[in-house]
């Protein structure tokens, strides 16, 4: 019989459009080959639960929360307490924490999987000393440094309450870290930052990177060009109620484009992704910028783009549009907060550039031909480093050894720390 994984996740895994959600849905589809898989999972976007069905084959039970963010905010702001992260209140529902009670107390579960630091209080407070799950906790990025950034931007009141989110969410992220047999996060660079902030992590923090579907994402596929103007088109993929992807369109498009458009005046940026902003929306009002919304498929509009580019001036862990765009091929111009933790060689297999003259400068010199090789030496990383095997090969050394020693003697747990 399969061991039992009870995964924990504060997104619905399905559709696999956005960072999280594509990290959770191979995670799935992988573990259900190994495990009787037990899902948990908020859902904050109602038309994800279209998609119940595909999730449903992979799970011996899965049940859905849905939340409303605007509820959720507010809920996190009335629960307000010293010490404690907005975000775990942010993400609690009293249906998925009963679920889970239940399931801990009517049956043995071999490994919980914490996928993201907020789920952590929904299993690490049920659990005494003796024997007990493997806990693992599954953090991604560390969310408490994208707080900290946030703040050195925001204007009072709001750098005051980013500043304290980064404190008390990192004091959370240490202890519930400590709590966990194993805590993965989906680089090395993060792993780094992570020990620096926690040194006595020792050899329970291990990098599992993200990969890349290489043959959704693949140059082979032709698709017709979405685009009604001649161009050439920059493209930003993105989900754009997301602050750092806001950010970034915005200023590519008031600072970079202009310069771009003074040696290529057809040259038009197209912003592709769910929820834009009305600050997003509005930028289409702007010579040369698209502004598409949802689309029920971004690789038309990378394929069909002359440059990919990811300007973000703030980002954690890896970036998944900088994956799919090099694995199609297409040149791939970022800032080096968009670079940071990816597998590839700049210059060789995509280009980075920090500042709004020089990035200009290097997507012009993409559109003047100058890197004729680029979209071809992006795959060839892409295949060399990012395809999801290997990434569930670590995986599965890393909980077999950890459920080999479980079974060898009782672990007591600390977990009390990170209730």
């Amino acid at each position: 019989m399969k061991p039992t994984l009870l995964f924990i996740s504060p997104r619905f895994l399905y559709p696999p459009v956005k960072g999280e959600k594509i990290r959770g849905w191979n995670l799935l589809r992988h573990f259900a080959s190994r495990y009787r898989v037990l899902l948990g999972c908020l859902v904050d976007d109602p038309a994800d639960m279209a998609h119940y069905e595909v999730l449903r084959p992979f799970c011996a039970e899965l049940v859905c929360f849905p939340i409303d963010k605007r509820w959720q905010k507010i809920k996190s702001l009335a629960s307000f307490r010293p010490g404690r992260p907005l975000m775990l209140d942010y993400n609690y529902h009293p249906g998925l924490a009963a679920w889970v009670t239940s399931v801990l107390a009517r049956e043995p579960v071999d490994i919980a999987y914490l996928f993201s630091t907020p789920m952590a209080p929904y299993v690490l407070p049920l659990l005494g000393n003796g024997t007990r799950p493997v806990l693992v906790l599954d953090m991604q990025d560390i969310d408490s440094e994208k707080w900290r950034e946030y703040a050195l931007t925001a204007r009072f009141p709001m750098d005051r309450v980013w500043a304290r989110e980064a404190r008390t969410l990192l004091a959370y992220e240490i202890a519930a870290a400590r709590a966990c047999d194993l805590t993965f996060l989906v680089s090395e660079p993060e792993c780094a930052a992570f020990r620096r902030l926690m040194p006595a992590i020792g050899d329970k923090l291990h990098a599992v990177e993200q990969g890349v579907d290489l043959e959704q994402f693949s140059p082979v596929h032709h698709f017709d060009t979405p685009y009604k103007s001649a161009g050439p088109h920059i493209a930003l993929v993105g989900n754009m109620d997301y602050w750092p992807n806001e950010d970034a369109a915005m200023w590519f498009a008031s600072e970079v484009l202009p310069i771009v458009r003074r040696r290529h005046p057809t040259a038009a940026f197209a912003i592709i992704g769910a929820n834009p902003t009305p600050r997003i929306r509005a930028l289409a009002e702007l010579a040369g910028v698209l502004v598409t919304g949802r689309v029920a498929d971004v690789r038309p509009y990378v394929a069909n783009a002359a440059v990919a580019v990811i300007p973000l001036r703030i980002a954690r862990g890896i970036q998944n549009k900088v994956l799919e765009a090099m694995a199609l091929g297409r040149p791939v111009v970022v800032t080096p907060q968009a670079f940071e933790g990816v597998r590839a060689k700049a210059g060789r297999d995509l280009l980075v550039a920090d500042g709004a003259e020089a990035l200009a400068a290097t997507i012009g010199e993409v559109l003047d031909g100058k890197h004729p090789d680029i979209g071809l030496a992006a795959r060839r990383a892409m295949e060399a480093s990012y395809d999801w095997a290997s990434r569930m090969a670590l995986l599965d050394r890393l909980l077999d050894a950890e459920l080999a020693a479980r079974c060898a003697k009782p672990v007591p747990t600390n977990s009390k720390d990170a209730a």
